[in-house]
């Protein structure tokens, strides 16, 4: 499966194309042929874009699941960008917002004009003996009490048809090669099985990534599921552990799920890493100390997990959560490169070349407060990664199983003598 040693580039594109809070309809999603190149540079092998169809404002609240927002484009801009990403050998999701629609959507705008006579009140949770706060004279079901969001009904198999039609026509038009599934921890057992085995059927290695929060994720993640879900667990580990110097929090974390022993949680799986997104603050943003900020990169991509470049945040843009959504998801003109987009490059080359980074094992060999050393293996090779988030030297006690090793960021031999000596603020890769 290609997405089990993909890197992935996620766009937001209403907000990186400036179309949020535009009225007029322009070509703005051709700004990302501008980013093409810098993407492949950082060594990204996926772009995952945010929602692109017609929706009543921020993308997740979808008027029409087969029109591109015409804040961003028409259906031949989309199509150029996708090819352009596609000819420089990368991959594309797009994502898939299937459990609500917003109050624009064309079906609940048929049931709004012709009440219980509209075909398309099975395709929502409807009762016309309530209301909401909207007036329409019928109560439906909203995303978690929101009510711009309104529930689809899942259960309805011409709803989950549509989807299926929607995927399908995503394929044929723009080829694309996977989807996120927001909220996917919202969507049923069923409903997963169904969408997986469509999937299965209309394209080779064709992915299913969930968007889940808490809990055990092997619930949404199967042979018969999402292939892949995000890891919300480990993503508030990784920057808390740095800002409490406390890399057993992330440590405990990582060998929970992967580790060698039997209880193990997701050994072998391949679960979306990432150090910020669209909707929450950016890691540039909620580091108490910058000096660590290649360092955290470092561990995310030397971590088990697919590792997720959320766009800006590879030169160190910032944006709080507290300044709400737009902050989050702000307009770029142009692409940065700077010294921490160099290093995570380098970082995202070696989990790409090396089987042991994208599909290796876990076990820690150095946990202390502010250093952390670990071993990825698979049979054909043995990686150790160390960190240290410390502004002092740490010697840090280990048993390397070998006299010495590659560096493979600088390619000289180190040698181990009971352990190694790690420079303040860094990462290691060693091949040993």
């Amino acid at each position: 499966m290609w997405f089990d040693k993909a890197v992935i580039y996620q766009i937001y594109p209403l907000g990186l194309c400036g179309a949020l809070d535009q009225k007029e309809p322009d070509h703005r999603i051709l700004r990302v042929l501008d980013w093409v190149e810098h993407i492949k540079k950082t060594g990204a092998t996926c772009v995952l874009f945010n929602p692109l169809m017609e929706s009543d404002y921020h993308g997740y609240d979808t008027r029409d699941y087969l029109t591109v927002d015409s804040r961003l484009g028409t259906e031949e801009d989309l199509q150029k960008v996708c090819e352009a990403i596609h000819a420089a050998g990368m991959k594309v999701m797009f994502d898939g917002v299937f459990n609500h629609v917003g109050r624009g959507f064309w079906a609940f705008q048929d049931v709004q004009e012709k009440k219980w006579d509209s075909p398309y009140c099975g395709w929502f949770h409807i009762n016309f003996d309530g209301d909401t706060n909207y007036g329409d004279g019928f109560w439906y079901e909203g995303w978690e009490g929101h009510n711009e969001l309104v529930k689809l009904n899942l259960d309805n198999p011409e709803v989950r048809q549509y989807h299926f039609d929607v995927i399908q026509k995503w394929i044929d038009l723009y080829d694309i090669d996977g989807l996120r599934l927001d909220v996917a921890y919202c969507l049923s057992d069923f409903y997963l099985r169904e969408l997986r085995r469509f999937a299965n059927e209309v394209k080779p290695e064709f992915v299913l990534m969930g968007e889940t929060l808490h809990g055990d994720y092997n619930m949404w993640m199967s042979d018969e599921k999402c292939h892949s879900v995000t890891n919300y667990e480990c993503y508030k580990g990784l920057y808390s552990s740095f800002n409490s110097d406390n890399m057993h929090e992330i440590s405990y974390s990582l060998n929970r799920q992967f580790g060698y022993e039997n209880w193990c949680i997701y050994r072998g799986k391949h679960l979306l890493s990432f150090l910020d997104n669209h909707d929450v603050e950016r890691i540039a943003s909620i580091l108490t100390d910058k000096e660590n900020l290649p360092v955290i990169y470092g561990l995310l991509f030397g971590m088990p997990g697919v590792p997720s470049i959320y766009y800006g945040s590879e030169w160190g843009l910032e944006g709080r959560k507290k300044d709400g959504d737009e902050a989050l998801r702000p307009a770029i003109e142009k692409p940065e490169w700077n010294e921490l987009t160099d290093t995570i490059a380098a970082y995202a080359k070696l989990h790409t070349e090396h089987p042991a980074l994208y599909d290796g094992g876990y076990r820690n060999l150095h946990v202390w407060s502010k250093q952390l050393v670990f071993e990825r293996a698979c049979e054909e090779e043995r990686i150790l990664v160390a960190i240290n988030i410390d502004d002092a030297p740490y010697f840090a006690p280990f048993d390397a199983q070998a006299a010495e090793g590659t560096d493979l960021l600088t390619g000289k031999t180190v040698t181990f003598e009971g352990g190694y000596e790690l420079p303040p603020h860094s990462v290691a890769f060693w091949k040993v």
